[in-house]
Order: structure tokens, then C-alpha cells, then sequence
């Protein structure tokens, strides 16, 4: 059984950690570290967890847990552990944005390795720190992934993804309180959202000569939680040769599956699924990707790494169920 601290633990991926981790059957919670919550009960913030947890939010840290689990707003992580030296036996994932590019991969001595199991599995297995990827980020690499792999990138990319309101994290602004986010569709940060990072460096690593322009559009949408992305780019070869690409790739991967038909958001919220959908119009190849943000698309996918970096099976405590109504 391996002890688990949680920093920054009223959060919505913190949350979800809790409940991943509540249930795991080889972790248990030492701490879970929130300053504006000390002394108060879990369940005072995560609510559901009302009969489940009876642990407190604290100020102190354990600096001897064996995996450290930071949900720090971006740029805070670094912050944190300037502050606070952990054991070098303890297993540290980050799940902001602070350790994800290649120039901030080593931080006082430690490296950061890149967390996207599908690709990186053998890197994980032996890291003692990781850079859990953004949830745009993941939704959009698993689409492309397979066609990096084959060196088939040489046009531009077109993506335009929707994001739910927890995307933007817990704390209310202007574009997440109820009246402005119901009924109502907008774009942000288009062309330059800060995954795009990420996105480019795993691409290059796979398809070397990669450098063709990202168009990429986020979008939010009046839904709690989840990503659908849709993304084109030409293609000269036939559907069924795309769909065996895909199916090679991720013939290992657990939680990434390729459907022959149309998929919906539904099929993944509450899951760590990421469910993918190809089409073929003349000479252009229609990629869509469905993914909960806060699962695959943050915690669910951190609890795959802390498997992988502890030996465990790495679908342990995720197996989590949807609905399609």
C-alpha cells in the first residue's frame, strides 16, 4: 500500500483524485494539502465524499509520502517545491503546465517526464516525476498520434475543440458563472492557447520533420465537463488503411479505442476513455476525439502514470463506468 499526498486539494481535478484514490486498493491517502481549508472536512468541500472520507484538509505536508500528487494553478508547482523538499524516494506528478515542455523538463535536479501513456508507457515505467498532459492536449495528440508515428503529418492541421466549464478550474470569472456559460457557445485563445506546446514537441518526437502550422480554435461550451475535438487534414490514403494505423498504435492502450462509427460526448464523461472516429472526404481526413477533461484528460490519467510508476496494472482503480442518456 503506498501512501498518496494531494497538494492544492479543493480543486476539481484534486476531487477527482480523492475519489480515484478512496478506492484504489493499493494507495491510501496520507494528506490532502489546501491553505484556505485547513482544519475543515473533505466531504465539507468535495461533498460526495460525505459518508466515504472523514479526512481533514491540512496545511502540512508529509515530505516522506511515497507519490505527491500537485494541483496547483499553473506556474505554482515550481513555487511549492522550491518551499517544500520532498524525500528522494517520493514519486512526484504534476498536473499543471509547469514541467510539460522540453526547456522546464528539469527542475532542481529532478526531470519531468512527459505523461501520456499511450506513447510513453516505457518511460513512465522507470520515472520518479512526471508531467501530467493538459486535457486539450491529450484529447488532440491521441488524434494524431498514430499518423506522427507513419510520418504523414505534412499539412496543415485544423482543429477545433469544445471544452466543458470545469475546464476553467473552480475558482468563478467572467465566463464561468452560470449566466453567462448557459445557452451560450464562445472561442478563446485562438490560434495560441498554451497546449499547442505540448501538441508540437510529442508530434516533432515521432515525425521528426514535422513543421506544419497548428490552426487550432478552443472553444467553451455550456456543458460541466468533457472535450470534443474535431480536426481535418489532408490525407491521401484510404479510411481503411487510416483505421489501421490507429488500431495498431493503440492496440496496447486500454483506455484509447477507435470506433467505426460516429461518436458522442456521453460515451466518455465520468470514464478515462478517450473514444476516436475517423472519415475520409475526398482527399481530407475528418479526426473526432471525445474525452472527459478531468479524467483521462487530468486525474484519471495521473492515477494511470502512479500505476505505471509503481508497477501496478495500469487500469487499476479506473475502472469507471458512463452513460449514454
Amino acid at each position: 500500500m503506498i501512501k498518496v499526498g494531494i497538494v492544492g486539494g479543493a480543486g476539481y481535478t484534486a476531487g477527482e483524485l480523492i475519489r480515484l484514490l478512496v478506492h484504489h486498493p493499493k494507495a491510501e491517502l496520507d494528506f490532502v494539502y489546501s491553505t484556505s481549508n485547513a482544519g475543515n472536512c473533505i466531504y465539507q468541500v468535495h461533498q460526495d465524499m460525505l459518508g466515504t472520507l472523514d479526512l481533514k484538509f491540512t496545511n502540512e505536508v508529509n515530505l516522506d509520502v511515497d507519490v505527491l500528487f500537485l494541483c496547483l494553478g499553473h506556474g505554482n508547482s515550481t513555487a511549492f517545491l522550491e518551499n517544500n523538499q520532498f524525500s528522494e524516494s517520493t514519486k512526484i506528478i504534476d498536473l499543471s503546465n509547469d514541467f510539460r515542455l522540453n526547456n522546464d523538463a528539469v527542475f532542481q535536479g529532478k526531470e519531468f517526464v512527459y505523461g501520456l501513456p499511450e506513447i510513453l508507457k516505457d518511460k513512465i515505467s522507470t520515472a520518479t516525476n512526471i508531467a501530467n498532459p493538459g486535457c486539450f492536449a491529450t484529447a488532440i495528440q491521441l488524434g494524431l498520434l498514430p499518423l506522427a508515428n507513419a510520418g504523414l503529418l505534412n499539412d496543415t492541421i485544423h482543429i477545433n475543440a469544445t471544452t466543458g466549464a470545469t475546464g476553467a478550474g473552480v475558482s468563478p470569472g467572467a465566463t464561468t458563472h452560470f449566466a453567462w456559460r448557459d445557452n451560450n457557445f464562445s472561442v478563446y485563445k485562438a490560434f495560441t492557447h498554451q497546449h499547442l506546446g505540448e501538441i508540437k514537441e510529442t508530434l516533432v518526437d515521432l515525425q521528426s520533420d514535422f513543421s506544419e502550422e497548428i490552426m487550432f480554435l478552443p472553444n467553451r461550451g455550456n456543458f460541466s465537463r468533457g472535450i470534443f475535438v474535431s480536426m481535418y487534414l489532408t490525407f491521401d490514403n484510404t479510411i481503411e488503411s487510416a483505421f489501421e494505423l490507429f488500431e495498431k498504435l493503440y492496440t496496447e492502450a486500454p483506455f484509447t479505442h477507435i470506433s467505426k462509427t460516429p461518436i458522442h460526448l456521453k460515451q466518455v464523461v465520468n470514464t478515462n476513455n478517450c473514444f476516436i472516429h475517423l472519415k475520409k472526404h475526398k482527399n481530407t481526413l475528418l479526426i473526432t476525439s471525445v474525452i472527459d477533461n478531468l479524467l483521462k484528460g487530468a486525474s484519471g490519467q495521473a492515477i494511470e502514470n502512479m500505476n505505471l510508476m509503481f508497477g501496478f496494472k495500469q487500469t487499476e482503480g479506473l475502472q469507471l463506468k458512463s452513460t449514454s442518456f
